[in-house]
């Protein structure tokens, strides 16, 4: 959200981190004469979604713009997580990563729910209408970042060595308060997926489920949140659902003219407005609000199949890192794993990707799992053997 100019490149704080971190691993690999770990089960789904990128950026209608998103939301988290998979190389050095995480969420989160609960109790908002939000633009956007965190938070809250999982129970309490605050419908959707499969997960599965339906049922009641999901009910034009489907179609008819690029990058605002003819205004949707659409329409057809590609391998990566990696690690693999289904339940209604943050979040949670499995604990045996990969030289950090 902090933004400026240097020179004639935009930029913002978050960008400005990623680059100092690529930057100065690069020198220490380099001084170090390291060699880089590039090999994984993502390598050809991310060049391929790299390249849609790329084909994105310059068939959009504004190729500066184009560009300016392909910096942000494909170069720079990938080159990120490429940092990440080569130095965490410990669960702790993966506590950190996550705790950083967390503790920005908690950060934004607090300060939404502080601004939402002073409209309520100040009768200034009512939950008819679109949540006050700080920070973020958009209540969505909080609950779009907070519940994949959530999931990490409650796997080590249930599974985690003492220390990490008294930080996850910290937090799990912490991001479930912000996710209700923020009065996002898809966000409660996710965040009860995510719950369900954190109880399942545990031996004692059945007494979690039986708490879990109960606090539902207990928030059920509370009449600010039966309110707002109950509005959805109601049949009136204009609400999510209803103009949710008019966006779809609208999106729809977009990639039937334009199949294999869609949109690009930064294009579908203006070449989606044709179709919206249910609409007095297209300002406000800048995405189609559903995962599948949002990738098509931004990265053509070859980014909708690249991503596809890179969930599901994050999704066998995280099952098989919680079924058979070694005990420190097992945690984060489950907590990855809940997290990209809360991404995929929560894409569904929404846009889970396109942002700064979340882009970011997403190839940092990918990296977590995927160095759980490549860098398995010394001393720990585990059910099965690391992947391959290249004999690296020591850590520099």
């Amino acid at each position: 959200m902090v933004r400026w100019h240097l020179g004639f490149y935009p930029s913002t704080v978050l960008e400005d981190a990623i680059v100092v971190a690529v930057v100065i691993y690069a020198w220490e690999t380099y001084r170090g004469k390291l060699s880089v770990d590039w090999r994984s089960p993502f390598l050809w789904p991310t060049l391929l979604f790299v390249v849609a990128g790329a084909i994105a950026a310059v068939t959009a209608p504004s190729i500066t713009a184009g560009l300016g998103l392909y910096r942000a939301y494909l170069l720079e988290p990938i080159a990120f997580a490429l940092v990440l998979v080569n130095v965490l190389r410990t669960p702790h050095r993966a506590m950190l990563v996550a705790g950083g995480l967390m503790a920005g969420a908690a950060v934004a989160g607090v300060a939404n729910s502080y601004v939402v609960l002073m409209g309520l109790i100040r009768h200034t908002y009512q939950v008819t209408q679109t949540p006050p939000v700080v920070i973020y633009l958009t209540a969505n956007a909080v609950a779009l970042y907070v519940v994949p965190l959530v999931a990490v938070a409650g796997s080590l809250a249930l599974h985690a060595r003492q220390r990490e999982r008294l930080f996850g129970g910290a937090f799990l309490v912490v991001g479930i308060v912000i996710t209700v605050l923020s009065f996002s419908r898809g966000g409660y959707l996710a965040l009860a997926v995510v719950v369900a499969g954190l109880a399942i997960s545990h031996r004692r599965r059945f007494a979690l489920l039986g708490l879990a339906a109960l606090a539902v049922a207990l928030l059920a009641l509370v009449p600010p949140i039966r309110t707002r999901v109950l509005i959805e009910t109601e049949n009136v034009y204009g609400n999510t659902v209803q103009s949710r489907i008019d966006l779809w179609n609208a999106a729809i008819k977009l990639i039937e003219h334009r199949p294999l690029t869609g949109a690009g990058l930064s294009g579908f605002q203006q070449r989606v407005a044709p179709y919206l003819t249910n609409f007095h205004s297209t300002a406000q949707f800048i995405d189609p609000h559903n995962i599948v659409l949002n990738f098509w329409v931004e990265t053509g057809l070859l980014g909708l199949i690249a991503m596809a590609w890179i969930i599901g391998a994050g999704i066998v990566i995280s099952w098989r890192g919680w079924r058979h990696g070694t005990p420190g690690w097992r945690p984060f693999h489950l907590g990855v794993l809940l997290a990209l289904v809360a991404v995929i339940v929560h894409g569904m209604v929404d846009v889970p990707y396109f942002k700064n943050d979340l882009s970011l979040e997403f190839w940092t949670l990918i990296a977590l799992s995927w160095a759980g499995l490549r860098w398995p604990e010394p001393g720990q045996a585990s059910e099965r053997p690391a992947p391959p990969a290249a004999t690296l030289a020591r850590s520099p950090s």
